[in-house]
């Protein structure tokens, strides 16, 4: 048996969600390390900011990621000895859109402070480029893809996320986002999505550039854990390789179905979705049926997901 830690994308934020978090000291002081980096007041963010306040892309990607690392630390273990024997027991990890950055801290790729520092950097980038023209992005629920794809032609829009399980979100002006809702192809559902921006589309160019240069300063070490990409589902060897495509990725379509087709492959067994989790474990219950799985919301649920790493290990054994 295998498993495998997964990050989340922006959008999975809700509020108050780090609270229960935030009772244990360790996790305080780890979030206040983390929102040093990013230079975001993460406490507020995660427990007292509104929905409105946190669907600020400036705000969410640092918030998310931030969640992500300090469920990681937890799940993996309270001291050296502990982490090294479960990072041994995982197959590896993954992250969807953002959740690429916490990915990269929890394969040794990037420290924890630059992931914080590059995913501060990535927020302000995109939310400037959103600025720029009124866009958003919608789920697309059962649609034929060819068709979609072709209507998304014709209205301007662009595929974002191909998320598995008959799951497409699409990205770009709002007017024609609501043109698609009110003639969708045959027998598809259209839902608006509470983000601030076409993402992962034409619209985030600029926010590249900026990316990139911020990258060139950071340190970037070859990955200790296998990393799968969101570029195509493929596994990267070189830390500089990940970085660069972390760098394009935010204007370059999310293949995560084609990411949960290398998991299939691979013969995963087991998939944990770190902080503020749900959304992945759900795409998972779609498009990897029956696959054992167990999100990470609250501090509660730590002990499932180390169970089921430390059971994948004592089976492989």
């Amino acid at each position: 048996m295998s498993v495998v830690l997964v990050a989340p994308g922006q959008g999975s934020q809700t509020p108050g969600f780090l609270e229960s978090w935030l009772t244990e000291p360790r996790f305080a002081e780890h979030l206040e390390a983390l929102a040093d980096a990013a230079e975001v007041d993460l406490r507020a963010h995660g427990t007292v900011s509104d929905a409105d306040t946190i669907r600020d892309t400036a705000v969410a990607q640092p918030l998310i990621v931030a969640a992500s690392l300090l469920a990681l630390g937890a799940v993996l273990g309270d001291d050296a000895a502990q982490t090294d024997a479960r990072r041994a027991k995982l197959a590896g990890v993954a992250g969807h859109s953002v959740g690429e950055l916490a990915a990269a801290a929890g394969a040794g790729i990037l420290s924890e402070a630059d992931a914080m520092v590059l995913v501060r950097e990535r927020g302000r980038a995109m939310a400037s480029a959103a600025a720029q023209v009124a866009t958003g992005m919608s789920a697309v629920i059962g649609a034929d893809e060819a068709e979609l794809l072709a209507r998304l032609d014709e209205l301007g829009l662009q595929p974002a996320n191909f998320n598995g399980g008959g799951q497409i979100v699409v990205a770009g002006e709002l007017a024609a986002l609501e043109a698609l809702r009110e003639a969708p192809p045959a027998g598809a559902r259209v839902i608006p999505l509470q983000v601030a921006g076409a993402f992962h589309t034409r619209f985030m160019a600029p926010a590249v550039e900026t990316l990139r240069e911020v990258a060139s300063g950071l340190e970037a070490s070859d990955p200790s854990l296998t990393i799968w990409t969101n570029r195509d589902g493929s596994t990267v060897a070189s830390g500089a390789r990940f970085v660069e495509l972390l760098v394009g990725q935010v204007a370059s379509p999310v293949r995560w179905d084609l990411t949960m087709e290398a998991f299939a492959a691979t013969g995963i067994t087991g998939l944990i979705e770190l902080a503020p989790a749900g959304a992945l474990v759900g795409l998972a219950k779609r498009g990897l049926k029956g696959l054992p799985t167990v999100a990470i919301k609250t501090p509660d649920d730590l002990d499932a997901a180390r169970e089921l790493i430390d059971t994948a290990g004592e089976a492989a054994a």
